[in-house]
């Protein structure tokens, strides 16, 4: 097998997923292509030979359909020699388009791909290429469906996180965004979006209330407790898993993800793709894994796929440095914390989707660069990067310095 190492990476800054956020005005190709630019401009590469360009879209409907990493190849001016594929596993697209990217590269079929994601929530909403789990009684019956704010809270009842707990959670990782910002963490990687005049329309996530406290959070009413209780979703929970009398609702718009505009690529390759492009490697994608879990906690996975990932690669979670998984809900980031005994201090070191939002399948790839650029300022090794998944799964990916 070839070894798959990363050499770059960018993101755009993310905007607020609504009609006023900075990047409403930008089609979501256009989205796509400022990172394909960026990459190309910055690396100085031969876009005729990038073997493929593959890039999660959790929505690819209307203009974010029809292959949308092609679409981005042509407004980016990329050689016609270029390829592009769209995928979704939901929010963990953009890390498992880069886990295909090094799937292929391992087999020996590509020597370069370019991989990541994009979602333009303001242009595109959630939830608009609908499909058979939200609407299909004999498929969301069995799979326990609800709304994930619910399965939040229903993971927070059963492993006893309180208000005080997700509302603390949410208050560091505002600060832990700030700061980074503040001190130039995501300098390096996330690249300013201009308008066809070349004037900066956003430069910095757009999303972040670094000044939120306990306070603030605690005037904030719970988000899901009526489609719980009033839409009936409470006692599917409930059905699943029995050993819960009623759920504690603790889940707000301020610890939950933020609805986002952005896109993010990865530039993975062999040794022999980047020595032909004259690239140096920041990092080699050691292992992979994705698993099906308890669909009624939903957002779990995490847990689950890391257990599979250790063993399936050898390790323990004494051999990573640092921990990535995506704030979809803070419950998510402190059950997995408690099951494996993982201080704060090593996990979402730079703050993360609480504060600076969530665009769905650009996410996964977003945050890995964000650990790859962690272990380097902070001269460690070894990263895991994971998501929960809509439906019950989960992805995770070790990734480690060379």
């Amino acid at each position: 097998m070839t070894d798959v190492f990363i050499y770059d990476h960018v993101r755009t800054p993310r905007g607020r997923g609504k009609k006023d956020g900075a990047l409403h005005e930008v089609p979501t190709p256009r989205l796509a292509a400022k990172v394909l630019e960026a990459l190309r401009d910055r690396n100085g590469l031969d876009t005729s030979l990038v073997d493929d360009i593959i890039m999660g879209c959790v929505d690819p409907v209307m203009e974010a359909g029809a292959v949308i990493p092609k679409a981005a190849a042509f407004e980016a001016g990329y050689s016609n020699r270029a390829p592009g594929m769209q995928i979704s596993r939901f929010c963990a697209s953009g890390l498992d388009a880069v886990n295909f990217a090094a799937g292929k590269i391992a087999q020996g079929a590509d020597d370069i791909v370019i991989a990541g994601g994009v979602e333009s929530m303001s242009r595109v909403g959630m939830g608009m290429s609908g499909g058979a789990w939200y609407m299909d009684p004999s498929v969301n019956f069995p799979g326990y469906f609800m709304p994930q704010g619910v399965s939040a809270d229903l993971i927070a009842t059963k492993y006893g996180f309180s208000r005080d707990d997700v509302d603390a959670y949410a208050v560091e990782s505002q600060k832990r965004a700030g700061h980074s910002w503040d001190n130039g963490w995501f300098d390096r990687s996330v690249i300013p979006v201009k308008d066809q005049n070349g004037i900066v329309i956003l430069a910095k996530d757009e999303h972040m209330r670094p000044t939120t406290t306990m306070q603030s959070l605690a005037a904030l009413n719970p988000s899901f407790q009526m489609p719980g209780e009033m839409g009936g979703f409470e006692a599917v929970g409930i059905q699943a898993h029995p050993e819960i009398e009623k759920i504690t609702y603790v889940h707000h718009a301020g610890n939950s993800s933020g609805i986002v505009d952005g896109s993010a690529a990865v530039l993975v390759g062999s040794k022999a793709g980047g020595e032909t492009m004259g690239l140096k490697p920041r990092a080699r994608i050691r292992h992979f894994a994705n698993i099906g879990s308890d669909p009624a906690l939903m957002l779990t996975g995490p847990v689950d796929v890391t257990e599979k990932l250790l063993k399936r690669s050898g390790m323990t979670i004494a051999d990573i440095d640092l921990f990535e998984l995506n704030e979809a809900f803070a419950a998510v980031v402190l059950r997995y914390m408690q099951a494996f005994d993982i201080s704060h201090d090593t996990m979402n070191v730079a703050g993360g989707a609480i504060a600076m939002g969530h665009p769905l399948g650009a996410t996964g790839a977003m945050i890995l660069g964000t650990v790859l650029d962690e272990l380097e300022r902070r001269d460690l090794n070894t990263a895991l990067v994971t998501l929960c998944i809509g439906a019950g799964m989960g992805t995770a990916t070790i990734i480690e310095r060379v």
